[in-house]
């Protein structure tokens, strides 16, 4: 049976739970999947006593997605692009100890592949959006990252490889990029609905990692634009496919399980 959860704080609005159970009955896999909130100052304590207990694994969502590298000695793995991108949202029981990645970041690689991506925009510099970093490290000819406060661009330096990266104010124009993703919060991404109405391009690809609410004004601007846009449902879903995976130790079919998911959390959102 799988005994798994999702953690963070706030963790009440999670759809993991909803998408995560449909997948197992998919499967045809006993398993539990639950919310369980938990701040950082919590986290090292719970993760200790949870490899006594009887559990799979578990995602992580904000705030625990950069601070679980405070506690690498409950960890005996860590995938090279999560380690590098200081960005985990998975831990997989294992040996008694922890397996860590970030399926963000494997996601994004797929969601973004076939992309032009010439030039590129990333607001916000929190977990996600160091994993869309490192996603798109390579392919990139430019990356630009616009942040609320701009002094913390210190702490993205060294992250991408390949790509040039350049840290802008959250208020730089939109309009040379071919790809524009907004990993805000609630609060900040409205600040920049604005923003796009006025200056994104509509050949540009906006991907707003928001699900809840969404569509966001920022997201609803963009489309306005007849802009093509992924919202943060295709982020959530796509990223829970290999959580979905490693949990169960099974093979399936993503596309049949990713339209089966897509489904489920819509009419949830409808």
């Amino acid at each position: 049976m799988i005994r798994a959860a999702v953690l963070g704080s706030p963790v009440a609005h999670s759809l993991s739970p909803l998408l995560h159970e449909r997948a197992y009955e998919i499967l045809g896999i006993s398993a539990s999947y639950q919310a369980i909130l938990l701040d950082a100052e919590h986290a090292p304590e719970f993760l200790r006593s949870a490899l006594l207990q009887e559990w799979s694994g578990f995602s992580l969502t904000m705030p625990l997605k950069e601070s679980v590298f405070e506690k690498l000695d409950l960890i005996s793995e860590i995938d090279p692009l999560a380690q590098r991108a200081r960005s985990v949202n998975t831990l997989l029981v294992q040996d008694g100890k922890y397996r860590a990645q970030s399926t963000d970041l494997l996601a994004f690689k797929r969601l973004l592949s076939g992309r032009t991506l010439s030039r590129v925009a990333i607001l916000g510099g929190g977990g996600t959006a160091r994993a869309a970093l490192v996603a798109i490290d390579s392919p990139a000819s430019q990356i630009d990252i616009l942040l609320r406060n701009p002094s913390r661009g210190a702490d993205l330096e060294g992250i991408a490889l390949a790509s040039p990266v350049n840290i802008y104010a959250l208020d730089h124009s939109l309009t040379e990029y071919d790809v524009v993703i907004s990993t805000l919060p609630t609060a900040a991404v409205n600040t920049v609905a604005q923003s796009v109405e006025q200056s994104l391009n509509p050949q540009s690809f906006f991907f707003d990692v928001l699900y809840n609410p969404s569509p966001t004004p920022a997201l609803q601007a963009a489309r306005a634009k007849k802009s093509a846009t992924l919202d943060g449902m295709d982020l959530l879903v796509e990223q829970a496919l290999d959580q979905i995976a490693l949990f169960s130790g099974m093979e399936f079919d993503y596309p049949e399980m990713r339209s089966a998911l897509l489904k489920v959390g819509r009419s949830h959102l409808s």
